[in-house]
């Protein structure tokens, strides 16, 4: 398909998962990311246990350039770099970049239609020049607190808000390059993952701005339908089930013989079924735990309510709705391996989008992208 970006060019000096995500969500919707990385490449790349997926994921479909910026050459060619791109992502501290000839006052008044996304560990304020890190931010916020039971706080399980500010970074640059083509000139935007983080917990801040109370942490919250559990099945294994709306209430009592629960005067209007639920859910996971997992979901889906198995991630390689036509991209890596990984979450007139998958080994396009630039075969060499 004409990927929305096709002919943006973009350079990416970037490690961990914020900044590269932003470039991965360019890439697939057609730009040129060329990612810059030092001779010996990425940190990332070199990460094992949890972090293994980190550098496949977040660097597929980009090229790959080797430039020893410590060097006055390395410099030089990283600022012809810049030159001739559309986009500058960034997710260093600011005086390292300023050591190297890229601090952002210098760049706006050398390419004043550059668009430069700095992805940064808080916006400008008090904690502006403090690192920060996914599960730093999830701890200062409240995120982590709201996430594990009481007295026990826990970060997600996934890098939430490094990918959600990866996907700030992409919608901001979006609106720049729109911006762009109407004044003929870029921006600098700083994206921080802090305040991504904060707008996560947004709704729990304000509950406690209109009522003054603290909103208590997900395991212990209370409860705001009928039926939002997991129930435990005859085969061992669980499902999530849900019943939120009036008018699923009956039907889901009739479908597994609630008897007891139909027409109780107790159990009149929604607040009063979620009042109830000390002694209703017992008795529904009674009736539950009759049916293997199958047969349950089975039953909730022709119910129509929502429903879920409770999945692990290796688990989505089986769903079918995963498995789908272009749910899944299969990328390459380096070394001839392939890997499987979700699309992009969109549709563009029904299609999603699909730029480059493979993963690029390191500096596989130095040497093609800094000869387009003008220079030769020796001073590539040199360069990297």
């Amino acid at each position: 398909m004409d990927l929305p970006l096709d002919g943006f060019r973009v350079i990416e000096m970037s490690h961990m998962i914020m900044g590269p995500s932003c470039g991965m969500f360019l890439a697939q919707l057609g730009a040129e990311v060329i990612k810059v990385e030092p001779p010996a490449g990425d940190k990332t790349r070199y990460l094992t246990g949890m972090g293994t997926g980190f550098f496949p994921v977040f660097n597929r479909g980009k090229r790959s350039v080797v430039l020893d910026l410590q060097t006055e050459a390395g410099r030089e060619a990283m600022q012809r770099l810049i030159a001739s791109a559309d986009i500058f992502i960034e997710n260093f501290r600011d005086r390292a970049l300023e050591r190297v000839g890229l601090g952002h006052k210098t760049l706006r008044e050398r390419y004043p239609a550059l668009i430069i996304a700095a992805h940064k560990g808080f916006l400008s304020g008090p904690y502006e020049h403090r690192p920060a890190l996914d599960e730093v931010v999830q701890m200062m916020t409240g995120l982590a607190y709201m996430t594990g039971p009481r007295g026990r706080p826990l970060r997600v399980g996934s890098s939430a808000n490094d990918i959600m500010g990866g996907m700030h970074g992409t919608m901001s640059i979006m609106g720049a390059l729109l911006q762009r083509a109407r004044s003929g000139k870029g921006k600098l935007i700083r994206i921080g993952l802090f305040e991504n983080c904060l707008l996560m917990v947004a709704q729990h801040m304000v509950h406690f701005e209109l009522t003054g109370e603290q909103a208590p942490p997900m395991p212990n919250r209370d409860f705001s339908w009928p039926v939002y559990d997991i129930f435990d099945a005859a085969d061992g294994e669980q499902v999530f089930v849900s019943v939120v709306t009036e008018t699923q209430w009956g039907p889901f009592c009739d479908a597994f013989e609630l008897d007891e629960l139909i027409g109780h005067v107790e159990l009149a209007d929604q607040l009063s079924r979620i009042h109830a639920r000390s002694w209703t859910i017992p008795l529904i996971a009674k009736a539950l735990v009759q049916y293997t997992a199958q047969d349950l979901m089975e039953k909730l889906e022709a119910l129509g309510l929502p429903y879920s198995p409770i999945n692990r991630p290796a688990d989505l390689y089986t769903d079918p709705h995963v498995l789908r036509p272009h749910g899944l991209l299969t990328s390459k890596m380096p070394d001839g391996r392939t890997f499987r990984t979700p699309a992009m979450p969109v549709e563009y007139d029904g299609v999603v989008p699909e730029g480059p998958a493979d993963v690029p080994a390191l500096g596989a396009d130095t040497h093609v992208v800094l000869s387009a630039l003008g220079y030769a075969d020796e001073e590539i060499a040199k360069l990297a």
